[in-house]
């Protein structure tokens, strides 16, 4: 564990003796624990309810202005409800930028009136929202959903393809399965794989590299790929 975690672990396990709850959300709490599993030792228990009260109420406060107008969308608790903003992306940030692009950067052509928004999920191009879990593998979601939307640009077929099979056979290319990672390295492993495996025949387990490995189904292959610089204002 992070020595920055376990410091904040003791810390919040002394002040969690003095700590004092919404009883009102009782239920929800007891509900929540059971939902997700949650086995908590006598001193994380305190700190981890004080956390999830924490973000209950942010919750609950931004689905009253989304009442209000003020959002667009609502809010709902999950099961990152007991975790602090730092340790969420400890767990699910597993983006590592550590290498010079290999492929193209993308010239904006000059000129080029770009709308003013694309919903891509109208259009057809996205496979419905997925469950990273407690894996840091954000990097092998975005290198599938760039893939999934490009194939069914040139096929008109929109397959979930495997994340899994990037966390478990990409590291000679640099990726470190939950641990973190990087598109492109993904990107490599797929043209040098000759294609990705669909999620149906390879599903997602959320752990480092799995024990059986199923048969594979190669479906597609990247020629190149080209990295998108950041836009100025």
């Amino acid at each position: 564990m992070n020595p920055t975690l376990i410091l904040a672990a003791f810390c919040l396990g002394i002040a969690s003796a003095t700590l004092t709850f919404d009883h009102s959300l009782e239920a929800q709490w007891t509900k929540w624990k059971a939902m997700h599993n949650r086995l908590y030792g006598m001193n994380e228990e305190g700190w981890r309810r004080a956390v999830w009260e924490k973000n209950m109420k942010m919750i609950e406060l931004h689905n009253q202005e989304y009442r209000e107008g003020k959002h667009s969308f609502t809010m709902a608790m999950n099961a990152f409800g007991d975790m602090t903003s730092e340790e969420f992306r400890q767990v699910m940030n597993g983006f590592q930028n550590r290498k010079p692009r290999k492929g193209k950067v993308f010239q904006e052509p000059l000129f080029y009136e770009a709308p003013r928004s694309v919903d891509w999920r109208e259009k057809g191009y996205v496979t419905p929202v997925k469950n990273q879990g407690q894996c840091g593998s954000c990097w092998a979601f975005s290198a599938t959903g760039a893939l999934e939307g490009q194939m069914f640009r040139k096929t008109g077929r929109l397959i979930s393809l495997s994340e899994q099979n990037l966390v478990d056979c990409s590291g000679p290319q640099g990726n470190e399965g939950c641990n973190g990672g990087l598109m492109d390295y993904a990107f490599q492993y797929v043209q040098d794989n000759g294609g990705l495996d669909s999620e149906e025949s390879y599903p997602y387990e959320a752990t480092n590299p799995v024990s059986t490995i199923p048969s594979i189904l190669l479906l597609m292959t990247p020629a190149l790929w080209t990295s998108l610089s950041r836009r100025r204002p």
